[in-house]
């Protein structure tokens, strides 16, 4: 817990931008019977019944000192569609920046190991020698700023029928495009020296 809430205490360093990945599913649902046309002043108006069409997962990236978010949505949630996330950020959203300073959960498939059952060794060691690993402790997962990004995914954009992915992804590009336009950035307030007031519970007594 305190590595990542020092992290969060760094200043900003373009060159070793923070980032903070997670991930989450959307059950996709068709409306067969349809909806209304949207009107002003009237909220969606749908049929109650719905159409189960799957599931899609979101990962989403954040670096909250710059104002920048990413939500690229998949079919899965694997270990090989996780090192294509990684890839993406070193390689394509980040690729002038020495390291990448990543946070994330401890799930089992958040692991360099993922990017060498994906990739060639030498292009994986070369992602991997990009990314500086911060793990939220086990129940913790709170402390990942982009866990807090997706819940306002989830209220500004996922709360809502969507039935296959391709309309997923065309909202969720439009959520994103809206939201780093705004340069919506995060100042994390909670430290150390705030843990081990707060969360004393936590700590060994000697």
């Amino acid at each position: 817990m305190e590595d990542v809430l020092d992290v969060y205490q760094r200043p900003l360093d373009l060159q070793r931008p923070l980032v903070c990945l997670d991930e989450t599913g959307k059950a996709l649902q068709a409306t067969p019977r349809g909806a209304l046309p949207l009107q002003p002043g009237h909220a969606r108006r749908q049929d109650y019944e719905y159409q189960r069409a799957g599931s899609s997962n979101l990962f989403l990236a954040v670096a909250p000192l710059l104002g920048w978010r990413k939500v690229r949505v998949t079919a899965q949630r694997t270990a090989y569609d996780f090192a294509e996330q990684l890839r993406q950020l070193v390689e394509d959203d980040f690729p002038n920046a020495e390291v990448i300073v990543l946070v994330t959960d401890n799930l089992n498939t958040h692991t360099p190991a993922c990017l060498y059952e994906r990739f060639p060794p030498e292009q994986a060691r070369r992602i991997a020698a990009k990314l500086e690993w911060h793990f939220t402790p086990e129940h913790g997962s709170w402390l990942n700023v982009a866990e807090i990004e997706l819940s306002v995914l989830a209220r500004q954009c996922l709360d809502q029928r969507f039935a296959d992915q391709d309309s997923l992804t065309a909202a969720a590009a439009a959520w994103e495009t809206q939201r780093n336009a705004a340069h919506r950035t995060v100042q994390w307030q909670f430290t150390t020296s705030d843990a081990r007031i707060k969360l004393k519970r936590l700590y060994p007594v000697f």
